[in-house]
């Protein structure tokens, strides 16, 4: 045995290496253990004023919130009571300015909402109606009598250029008053009646005059309780039609079949089979069958599943995960059909195995309607169902 070859390992380990590799290097060149600092120092274009910074994403500090100054005072004192103004500076002595600067902020973390309300224009149905001011009240207000408007009508002719047109007679009829007293109570009339709420155009539970019904149309508005519009706004896809046989003492006798599925984009999905000799007549079965069948697909935030499931008939496997927002739908064309009647935005699939497309349709729709709820599963384990995002971003979504 060689003498020097462990002594020359005791001298190794005793002294330090110059250079120490991490890795074993498979390339000549030098690998680099730290990444370079920059020569020069990164500057941002907010430190040398080149960008301005949004007023709705200013940060608030107590000093901005200032109290009302006498100038302020003097017109709040011509819209409210002396009382009114006691109570207003009270309630501003009791909140906190820091509290005011701290809380009401513009959110700047990943999960803000990227639109802010803009409150200067008033929405018809959230906000209170707007009514015309008082001044606009004429108790003098009368209708013009027939001779007046005839007059109206003469000094319209006699004024009348020497080649009149249509759009001249458009102008006499929207300018022409039909009342006598001020031109702003009839305008923008003042009312002290309550606003009418507004209403939607109910659907009839039938047809129009004169538009006739099949008899399998009429038989699906009586199990499922549809009017013809709504029937008639489901959206129904064919995924599946080919020609089958039954072999008989008599013969073969060959038929039509037919898949379809149905849904109404928000959540609401059904499939149905259909076979008849005529292709026509199965689609239709098919069609119906898919409308009664619809069951609830229950959907996170409205566009994706709860969680991953897995769906599996005969040899066919579908597994179906759920993604984040913007990811969109992608998978077979069948998994992508079933999606667009469901309202599923946002869906990632895979099909294993067997890929036969009737029992990829049927495996789908079973993994679809085998999804568990956050709340069947906190109330099955006996626990408090929380909501992280409400807990850690103290309720500002």
């Amino acid at each position: 045995m060689n003498i020097t070859q462990p002594a020359r390992c005791l001298f190794a380990k005793a002294s330090p290496s110059s250079r120490q590799t991490l890795r074993r290097t498979f390339h000549k060149s030098t690998s680099l253990h730290a990444k370079p600092s920059p020569k020069h120092k990164s500057i941002k274009a907010s430190d040398l004023g080149l960008v301005k910074e949004d007023e709705a994403h200013k940060q608030v500090t107590a000093k901005d919130l200032r109290p009302y100054s006498e100038s302020e005072k003097a017109a709040l004192a011509k819209r409210y009571t002396p009382a009114q103004l006691a109570a207003i500076e009270v309630g501003e002595a009791a909140v906190d300015p820091q509290d005011l600067a701290e809380q009401a902020t513009v959110r700047e973390d990943p999960m803000r909402i990227n639109y802010l309300d803009d409150f200067s224009s008033i929405h018809p149905v959230v906000d209170k109606p707007v009514r015309a001011p008082e001044e606009n009240y004429d108790p003098n207000l009368r209708f013009k009598t027939g001779d007046e408007l005839a007059e109206d009508l003469t000094n319209w002719i006699q004024d009348l250029p020497e080649q009149p047109d249509r759009l001249d007679f458009m102008k006499f009829m929207d300018n022409t008053r039909v009342t006598v007293g001020k031109e702003e109570a009839e305008t923008n009339p003042r009312s002290y009646l309550a606003p009418e709420i507004p209403k939607l155009a109910m659907l009839k539970r039938g047809t129009s005059d004169g538009e006739e019904i099949d008899a399998p149309t009429k038989r699906l508005m009586r199990q499922t309780g549809f009017s013809l519009q709504e029937i008639r706004r489901f959206r129904v896809k064919s995924l599946v039609q080919h020609r089958v046989v039954n072999q008989t003492r008599l013969g073969k006798i060959s038929s039509i079949y037919h898949l379809s599925i149905a849904g109404n984009g928000k959540g609401l999905l059904g499939v149905g089979e259909g076979k008849s000799a005529e292709p026509e007549e199965a689609k239709i079965q098919a069609k119906n069958a898919a409308i009664r069948n619809m069951q609830p697909v229950p959907l996170y935030e409205g566009r994706t599943i709860f969680g991953d499931v897995r769906g599996k008939v005969s040899a066919t496997v579908v597994e179906l995960m759920t993604r984040p927002p913007g990811f969109g739908v992608r998978c077979q064309s069948l998994i992508f059909e079933i999606c667009r009647c469901a309202g599923i935005q946002d869906l990632a699939a895979r099909v294993t195995r067997s890929r036969n497309h009737m029992n990829t349709v049927k495996a789908t729709i079973q993994a679809l309607l085998s999804q568990r709820l956050p709340e069947e599963v906190a109330r099955a384990r006996g626990r408090k169902l929380v909501d992280v995002r409400k807990v850690y971003y103290g309720g500002n979504l």
